[in-house]
């Protein structure tokens, strides 16, 4: 009997380093794809968050069949651009535009914004379990702090008055996005 893992379908290392300090009392190894050994080019033609994810996770449950298998999907979403960037956040003007230059051009884009994450769990008996979470803000006028990655120096969030990027990292988890996702996976 192997010990029971969970593997998270990202590559990305901000994302791992978030999902392990959120997770860390959960008792269980977390793994990323990677260092599962998977390297797939899976395709998220989803139309949102929730249906991506579980695209991601159920296409790693292939390959991982024993394993908890969590994925997720994330992004902006700004009330004024009709919820853009949304599922296309990574690839808001283009894949290789660096993410000062993404910031800079939703700058201008005013209020009313969250930063959404979708988490799909896909379980070694085949079912597929799905949880949201959010964190309301606005686009903040200005790029501001050195935390978190993406569009973090730009997320501000009134009732603190700072962006997700000035947020010491446990403050952040505790408010995010992504932070309330994995706590309702992990429920």
């Amino acid at each position: 009997q192997m010990e029971k893992r969970i593997i998270f379908a990202t590559g990305n290392q901000n994302k791992m380093k978030e999902i392990h300090m959120i997770l860390a009392d959960l008792g269980m190894p977390i793994y990323s794809m990677k260092e599962a050994g998977i390297d797939i080019d899976i395709v998220e033609d989803g139309t949102t968050f929730e249906e991506n994810a579980q695209i991601k996770a159920k296409a790693i449950a292939k390959y991982l069949p024993d394993d908890i298998i969590l994925a997720d999907d994330s992004g902006l979403e700004i009330d004024y651009l009709n919820k853009e960037p949304g599922i296309y956040s990574a690839r808001y003007a283009g894949v290789d535009t660096s993410y000062d230059i993404k910031n800079r051009m939703l700058l201008d884009r005013l209020e009313g914004a969250r930063f959404v994450c979708a988490i799909a769990a896909a379980f070694p008996d085949g079912t597929v379990e799905t949880v949201r979470g959010t964190i309301e803000g606005m686009i903040g006028y200005e790029i501001a702090g050195e935390h978190g990655f993406g569009y973090d120096p730009i997320f501000y969030v009134p009732e603190y008055g700072c962006t997700t990027a000035e947020m010491d990292p446990v403050q952040k988890n505790e408010l995010s996005h992504r932070g309330r996702a994995l706590r309702a996976m992990r429920a």
